[in-house]
C-alpha cells in the first residue's frame, strides 16, 4: 500500500488511523476539514488541490471530482497501468470517506436551500468507485472499521478478498440508505405518501426460525423493540418480537401502574394497580391458563417481590423499565426466560408486506369525541372502566369485544368473524362475574344483538365508535335495557 485518500465528516478515530498510515510510510491525500485536523496533529498530508493541480471551487462543491482522483481509484491494476502512466495518474490504494450527515440534518427542519448543501456528491462518487474496484482499493466508510485497518497495517498483513468485499458491501448498503433518505425527504415535502418509498433497516440478526420451524427469519433494527436484546435468557424468536411489540404498544396506553400479558398477539390479561405487583397479579389471575407461557410487560421497576411472582410460573419474555439489584438474581434462576429493558418509543409508519408489494399506514394525532347517546349517563366508575376497556380494545384483534371494570379487563373476545361471537367468547373466558362491567367494541354495532348479549351477562354500559345505519335501533335497545352508551367516533380495527 503506497497511497491513501482521507476525507471524512465524522472525525472520530481519523487521527489514529492517519498516524498509523504515516508511520508506515503511506502517502496521505486529504482535503478540507480533514486536512486541517491532520495538519494540526503534525501528520504530513498532500492537499487534494495540490495533488490534482486544481483548486477547490464553488464553496467546496467541486474538489475531488477529478481524473487524478477517480482514475487513481478506478484504475485496474495490471490492466489500466499504461493509461494511468500516460495521464500521470497514481493509484490510490486506500480510501477513507464518510458522508455529509444528511439524515441528521434533515431532522432539524432546515430550509431546503440549507439542507441541500448536506447532500454529498464527491464522497458518494469516490466510495462507489472504490467499492466497484474493491479488488484493488480498500474502501472504509465506518469508523468502527478503523481498528481492523490499523491492525492489518501495523502487522503487515495482507488485505484479503473477503475483507475487501465486506467493506465494499458496506459502501453500497450505506449508499442505498443515504440516497433513500434523500429521496424520501424530498418527496415528503409535497405531503402524503411518496410515489416511491425507500426503506432500509440495519443490524440484521438471523433468528432460529420464523413463525414455524420450517420458515427462515431474521430481525432488523437498531432501536425500539426491533433493537432490543435480552439482558438474560435465550435469544429472542420471531414470535417473541411480534408479541413483545404488541405488549409494549398496549402498555404505553397507561400512565398509572399497569401490567399487560400477551399471548399470540392478543392481550389475555391487562390490569392497573396501586403498585406494579398488584397490577401483575390481577392481570395474571384474569386468565392464568392463557398467561402461562405469555409475554409480560410492566411499566414500573421490577423488585424482588414481583420477580419472585413472575419466576414462579412459566413466562417467555418479561420487559420492564428497570430491575432492582435484588430482582435480577431471582429472575436469573429462570435461565431460559428472556428479560429485556423497555426501550424508548420510536415513532414509525406501520408496514406490512402483501403479494407483490406492501401496505403502509401511519397514525396521525387524533382525538376521540365521546358523546353519551342514551338517556342515562355512565357513572364515574363506568366511565373509568370505559377508558380501560377501550385501551385494551384498540390493541386486540378484530372483531374485538372487551368486558372490564375500572382496574382490569375481565373478558376478552378477539379475532372472531362477527361481533356477537366475540362477545360470547369474552363471556365464556371470564373467570368472574360480569355484573356491573362495561363493554368496549372496536367498531360500531351493526345490530342490537351484541348489546343484548352483553346486558344479559351483566354489563351496565357500553362504549363503541358509532356510525352504523342502525345506530338508532341500538340506542333504543340500550335505553330499554337501561344501558349507558357512549360513542367515540373513532374505529380501531386491527387485522
Amino acid at each position: 500500500m503506497k497511497r491513501a485518500l482521507l476525507s471524512v465528516w465524522n472525525k472520530d478515530g481519523i487521527v489514529d488511523l492517519a498516524k498509523t498510515l504515516a508511520t508506515a510510510g503511506i502517502e496521505i491525500i486529504s482535503s478540507g476539514g480533514t486536512a486541517k485536523t491532520l495538519e494540526k496533529e503534525g501528520i504530513p498530508i498532500i492537499e487534494v488541490s495540490a495533488y490534482t493541480g486544481h483548486p477547490e471551487m464553488m464553496d467546496g462543491r467541486v474538489k475531488t471530482l477529478h481524473p487524478k482522483i477517480h482514475g487513481g481509484i478506478l484504475g485496474r491494476r495490471g490492466k489500466d497501468d499504461e493509461i494511468m502512466q500516460q495521464h500521470n495518474i497514481d493509484p490510490i490504494d486506500l480510501l477513507v470517506v464518510n458522508l455529509y450527515p444528511f439524515e441528521e440534518m434533515a431532522k432539524q427542519a432546515l430550509p431546503l436551500d440549507e439542507l441541500i448543501e448536506f447532500i454529498d456528491i464527491g464522497g458518494p462518487a469516490m466510495i462507489r468507485a472504490a467499492a466497484k474496484n474493491f479488488r484493488d482499493v480498500i474502501v472504509v466508510t465506518d469508523p468502527a472499521d478503523y481498528p481492523a485497518i490499523i491492525d492489518s497495517i501495523q502487522s503487515g498483513a495482507e488485505f484479503g478478498y473477503d475483507q475487501r468485499l465486506s467493506l465494499a458491501r458496506k459502501v453500497f448498503a450505506r449508499m442505498a440508505a443515504y440516497d433513500g433518505a434523500i429521496s424520501n425527504h424530498l418527496q415528503s415535502l409535497e405531503g402524503g405518501f411518496p410515489d416511491v418509498l425507500s426503506l432500509q433497516y440495519r443490524n440484521g440478526r438471523a433468528l432460529r426460525y420464523g413463525e414455524n420451524p420450517h420458515q427462515d427469519a431474521a430481525v432488523y433494527g437498531e432501536t425500539g423493540i426491533a433493537g432490543a436484546v435480552p439482558v438474560q435468557g435465550k435469544a429472542m424468536s420471531y414470535n417473541n418480537y411480534l408479541d413483545l411489540d404488541a405488549a409494549v404498544n398496549l402498555l404505553r396506553e397507561f400512565s398509572e401502574c399497569a401490567a399487560v400479558i400477551i399471548k399470540h398477539n392478543n392481550p389475555c390479561g391487562v390490569a392497573t394497580g396501586s403498585n406494579v405487583k398488584e397490577a401483575y397479579l390481577t392481570a395474571r389471575e384474569s386468565d392464568p391458563v392463557s398467561a402461562y407461557g405469555g409475554i409480560v410487560a410492566v411499566n414500573h421497576e421490577v423488585d424482588a417481590d414481583l420477580a419472585a411472582e413472575i419466576a414462579g410460573t412459566f413466562i417467555e419474555v418479561l420487559i420492564a423499565p428497570s430491575y432492582s439489584k435484588d430482582a435480577l438474581p431471582i429472575l436469573g434462576k429462570k435461565e431460559n426466560m428472556r428479560v429485556l429493558t423497555l426501550p424508548d418509543q420510536i415513532p414509525s409508519p406501520e408496514i406490512r408486506t402483501i403479494d407483490g408489494g406492501a401496505l403502509v399506514q401511519q397514525t396521525k394525532p387524533y382525538r376521540e369525541e365521546w358523546t353519551v347517546v342514551t338517556d342515562r349517563d355512565p357513572t364515574a366508575a363506568e366511565e373509568a372502566a370505559m377508558h380501560l376497556a377501550m385501551k385494551v380494545c384498540k390493541h386486540t384483534k378484530s372483531n374485538a369485544i372487551i368486558f372490564a371494570d375500572s382496574k382490569k379487563a375481565i373478558g376478552i373476545g378477539a379475532g372472531q368473524m362477527n361481533r356477537v361471537d366475540s362477545a360470547r367468547l369474552a363471556i365464556s373466558r371470564s373467570l368472574e362475574s360480569l355484573k356491573g362491567t362495561v363493554v368496549a367494541s372496536d367498531a360500531f354495532l351493526p345490530f342490537p344483538d351484541t348489546l343484548e348479549v352483553a346486558a344479559e351477562a351483566g354489563a351496565t354500559a357500553l362504549i363503541q365508535p358509532g356510525g352504523s345505519i342502525r345506530d338508532d335501533e341500538v340506542i333504543a335497545m340500550a335505553n330499554r335495557l337501561n344501558i349507558a352508551m357512549v360513542f367515540t367516533g373513532v374505529r380501531f380495527f386491527r387485522h
